[in-house]
């Protein structure tokens, strides 16, 4: 799964001389907490976050009027509170660097480039949704968790054994174990029952973690 299927194409952008307040009405309207910042031929020069708009409002305990407030606010413009050094992904970044990228430096969207032209943004929301997907979280079937091995031919097994039952897999995952000797493996599967499938991985395992229908 790469970032050209999970962004979301054509971002809303803001230019580098809208106002604060105009910047936050407009992710109001979107529905969305970050802008990628355009100068006037349209390239990627910044992106600004809800979070470092609102840092640029006053405080409520200023002793400036509302109508200070007000003119002072249109006085900042994007330019002076966004993020110069943007991180950028492109269109071909696997999913999962893109979803590392963002944990590792503590950011929530990454802009999409192709070319050097920005023609997408990519965000937590957006890996948090194919998360769900590749977990199956949606489909109806048996979820079981189990202890296996950390040895070449296991993960054959199992899908060996689920198959055996009847059972078609429509979500596989593999986690660390305790020990670098030992890895968990995450199956969904449909089309069979709990007991059934339970019995015929049993034998194939260390230990059944966690077993539940969804």
């Amino acid at each position: 799964m790469f970032v050209k299927e999970r962004m979301t194409s054509k971002p809303v952008v803001v230019a580098t001389d809208v106002s604060v307040p105009e910047a936050l009405k407009l992710m109001h309207q979107r529905h969305i907490r970050r802008l990628p910042v355009v100068d006037k031929a349209g390239h990627l020069v910044g992106i600004v976050s809800d979070r470092d708009l609102l840092r640029a409002s006053p405080s409520p305990a200023t002793s400036l009027s509302v109508w200070e407030i007000a003119y002072l606010l249109n006085e900042v413009k994007v330019q002076s509170v966004m993020t110069a050094k943007v991180i950028t992904v492109t269109e071909g970044t696997p999913l999962e660097d893109a979803a590392r990228i963002m944990a590792d430096n503590k950011i929530g969207g990454l802009p999409v480039l192709a070319n050097g032209e920005l023609v997408g943004i990519i965000t937590e929301t957006d890996v948090f949704r194919a998360f769900v997907e590749l977990l199956g979280a949606s489909d109806p079937g048996v979820r079981i968790t189990m202890l296996v091995r950390n040895q070449p031919g296991e993960l054959a097994r199992l899908t060996r054994a689920v198959a055996d039952s009847g059972g078609n897999i429509s979500a596989l995952a593999e986690y660390a174990g305790a020990s670098p000797d030992e890895r968990q493996i995450l199956v969904k599967a449909s089309g069979v029952g709990r007991d059934a499938l339970v019995a015929a991985l049993t034998p194939a395992v260390l230990q059944i973690v966690d077993v539940r229908e969804t």
